[in-house]
Order: structure tokens, then sequence, then C-alpha cells
């Protein structure tokens, strides 16, 4: 693997997990502690990051750059996403037991 195979992957790691801190500090409720919404944004900014890459509107909509801006929107996306779906499921199973 070269870099340029890697960059992407870094930029969607970095995104999501700067996306999963954002929600764990905006979302109290949902959070679940700084290691656990660094580690859940980065697994969704994984999936954000393939998901917007497969979206051919993102892509037209990022110009000449669109790679970067499609890895950093659809990371920081898909960790907020995953950490809030986490931090739900997390907080129900809690009240339950």
């Amino acid at each position: 693997m070269d870099m340029t195979t890697l960059t992407p992957i870094i930029i969607q790691l970095i995104a999501g997990a700067v996306g999963g801190n954002a929600a764990g500090a905006v979302l109290k409720d949902q959070s679940l502690g700084t290691a656990g919404n660094t580690v859940s944004g980065a697994v969704g900014g994984i999936g954000g990051g393939i998901l917007a890459s497969l979206i051919p509107a993102i892509a037209a909509a990022a110009g000449g750059n669109g790679i970067d801006l499609q890895n950093i929107a659809g990371g920081g996306i898909g960790g907020i996403i995953l950490t809030i779906i986490v931090g739900v499921i997390k907080n129900s199973m809690a009240k339950k037991a």
C-alpha cells in the first residue's frame, strides 16, 4: 500500500474521531467518554467516508479537490452518527439492567 491509498483512510479516521468527540461533547447523555467517542467516531468515519464516495452528487459538489472534502465530510458525519447510535444503545441497555 502506498500513501495515495492510505491518505483517504487516515482522513476518514481523523474526521470521524473529531465528529465522534463533537457528538459526545454536544450530547452529554450519549457520550461514551473520550476514548469511546474517539473509537466509535473513527469506525463511523470509515463507514461514512466510504458511503460518501459512492454518492456522485457529493463528488460533483466537491469539485476538483473532491476526494479530501468527501472524506472529511463523510468521515465527520459518519463519526457523529455512529457515536450517537452507540450512545443510545448503551443508554438503553443500561436502563434495562
